[in-house]
Formats: structure tokens, sequence, C-alpha cells
């Protein structure tokens, strides 16, 4: 295949690499669901783990047009149609919800709704979904933080400078149950259109490899593999109160 390095299949993730996608900000040691779907994708090309090679790239950068230096990346980068006009995505991996956080014992974590949220400081990552969803869905009466990296909003939620955080709902149930645990999960939104918000592996625009890459994820879907991965890493991201 027409990699990047040559006999090498070079792999993209920001850093700090983040549970329960990677483990022990390790990308290369296969532990987290996003490091074992990337090792699955490189073994139905055809490369062994020792022919793969990990490379930090920003989120933002992930996805902004120019050449990149990756194959692909794998970093929860939601499939858009906005993001698919600076670069190619393979078919979906994994299919996500969006959820709020916030402290215990406050008011935003009584909200039920998504009328409940309005009044409320709330903040996400720059760039993401999560943020889209505050906008989008939510509309807040106050202008909505945006945070360069999730630790930056978790670090604010911790301060109190929001009342509640957006993030994807694995990422919600490791905040509440390892990170910020006097944090709980307020509920989760419906997806929302017909179709449900899938994180992609992010190519160069118009990549030979796109296509590959999307047969191997297909392949990887049709027989188990990545659901089998999903619940040997994601399990806790089972239910959570729907916000209406």
């Amino acid at each position: 295949m027409a990699t990047h390095a040559s006999g090498r299949l070079t792999i993209a993730t920001d850093e700090p690499a983040y549970e329960p996608w990677f483990k022990d900000d390790d990308p290369a040691n296969g532990k987290g669901f996003e490091s074992a779907v990337a090792y699955a994708v490189a073994r139905q090309l055809g490369y062994g783990k020792d022919k793969v090679v990990w490379q930090t790239v920003p989120f933002n950068k992930a996805f902004a047009p120019g050449e990149k230096t990756f194959d692909f990346d794998i970093n929860q980068v939601s499939v858009s149609a906005e993001r698919k006009k600076a670069v190619d995505f393979s078919s979906g991996y994994y299919d996500v919800r969006q959820a709020v956080v916030a402290l215990k014992g406050t008011k935003a974590s009584k909200a039920t709704s998504i009328a409940g949220l309005k009044g409320l400081k709330l903040g996400a990552q720059v760039g993401t979904t999560s943020l889209d969803y505050i906008e989008d869905v939510v509309k807040p009466a106050q202008e909505a933080a945006a945070f360069a990296k999730n630790d930056q909003a978790k670090s604010a939620l911790k301060n109190r400078q929001v009342d509640a955080i957006v993030v994807d709902l694995p990422t919600a149930f490791y905040i509440t149950g390892a990170e910020v645990t006097n944090a709980t999960i307020v509920g989760q939104f419906e997806n929302q259109g017909g179709t449900p918000e899938q994180f992609g592996l992010v190519l160069d625009k118009g990549s030979a490899l796109t296509s590959c890459v999307t047969g191997a994820v297909d392949a990887l879907r049709k027989d188990g593999t990545l659901a089998k991965i999903e619940k040997q890493w994601l399990s806790d991201a089972v239910d959570a109160p729907v916000l209406k």
C-alpha cells in the first residue's frame, strides 16, 4: 500500500491519550478502545503491531485542511459534512452520544431536560461535536466556554467556573468514575437527525487508502470484532437518562 512511510502504517492521535479510548497515555500498547481498534484495522490491512508507527497530532489539526503526515488519525473525531470538505473519513467505527456532566448536588446536576440546561454556564472542548450540541441543541442563554482540551474543561468544572461540561458518553462515565468522583452524569442527548453520530478514522483528502481503510472497518463491524472491542473497553457506557 502507498503508506506515508514505506512498509509502515502511521497512525496519529492526540496527547495526552485519554481513557477509556487509550490506557496509560500509551497508544502503542493496544489497550483502550481506540488503540485496540487501530491495531485491528492495521491487521485487516496486513500490518502487524511491529509495523505500526504512532504519531502525535492535536485534535483540531487532524481534520484541518492541508496535507497529512499520517495514514489515518483515530481520536474520537465525529464524521460531519463540514469536516469532509477538508479530509476523508472511513466508515464509522463507533456510534456515539453526547452527555452532560455536573458536580453532585448542584442545580445543574438536577436538570432533567434540555430546558433545564438553558440557564447554565456550559463548557466543552473546542472543535468538537460536544460544543456543537451546546450551541445548536441546548442554545443556552450564556455563551458556552470553549476549551483547548478536555483536561481544561474538567478543571473548570472542578473549580466551578462552569456549571456543567458536555463530552461523549464513554468519556463521561470515565470522568465521573475515576477523575472527578464528586461529579455525576446528568443525562445524554438523543442523536440529531436520522443517522447516528459516528466516530470515523481521518485520512488525507483524496487519500488512496480511504477505500481500503473503510473496507477494513466495515469487515471488523461485520465479523463482530468492533462489538467485541467495544464490550471490552466501553462496557460502562450504557444507560444514562435521555435529555429531551
